[in-house]
């Protein structure tokens, strides 16, 4: 029977055998072999991380363009529509006060034909009076639709057609409005001072 020493003696002897030196070809071979698989791990690795990295940026990049662009949307979609709405409201008020001013203009048309129409000089004596109290009504009421025109517009953009202020804010002075007031009425009740004087001195003269 071996000893416990043999025993010992055999076991370090198999140990010693089954070990490889570390400078011989196989372990070296081995070993560069797993250093450049491990080495290609690392690279694919770092390759993989950069594409990664460069994914991201153009992600964000994307994401950083597509919110301008929402916003740049918004804010001109915001400026078109409140143009738009505000062009409509101009067209319409404009094509209004055009729809105004040519009836207006159809009314002053008539009147001013009518006015210029008459002559008192043609008017037989013995229906001077009569005919001079038409042509009085006829400029009177002339003269109201002119003033109804007037203040109609007065105020508005086209108030200046008729020599007023085309302002639709701020008040007039009480010293402008009289002022304006006497012009105007000195304008239309000159024609009428002068017919009704002209037909008084027919009448007397005849």
């Amino acid at each position: 029977m071996a000893t416990t020493a043999e025993r010992k003696q055999h076991i370090k002897v198999r140990e010693t055998q089954m070990e490889i030196p570390s400078d011989s070809p196989a372990f070296t071979e081995d070993f560069e072999g797993k250093l450049a698989d491990a080495q290609s791990q690392l690279e694919l690795l770092q390759t993989q991380r950069n594409q990664l990295e460069r994914e991201k940026l153009a992600l964000e990049d994307l994401n950083h363009r597509k919110q301008e662009f929402l916003n740049g949307q918004l804010n001109l979609a915001e400026k078109f529509s409140t143009a738009i709405t505000t062009i409509e409201r101009e067209l319409f008020e404009s094509k209004q006060e055009m729809d105004d001013l040519d009836q207006t203009r159809t009314a002053f048309v008539n009147h001013l034909n009518r006015i210029e129409t008459l002559n008192p000089e043609a008017w037989p004596k013995e229906s001077l009076s009569i005919e001079l109290q038409k042509a009085l009504v006829t400029l009177d009421k002339a003269e109201d639709e002119y003033e109804q025109a007037v203040s109609y517009f007065t105020g508005t953009r086209k108030g200046s057609v008729f020599g007023g202020s085309s302002s639709s804010t701020g008040s007039i002075a009480s010293n402008s409005d009289f002022q304006t007031m006497v012009r105007n009425g000195l304008a239309f009740n000159l024609p009428v001072i002068i017919l009704g004087s002209l037909a008084l001195l027919i009448y007397l003269f005849k």
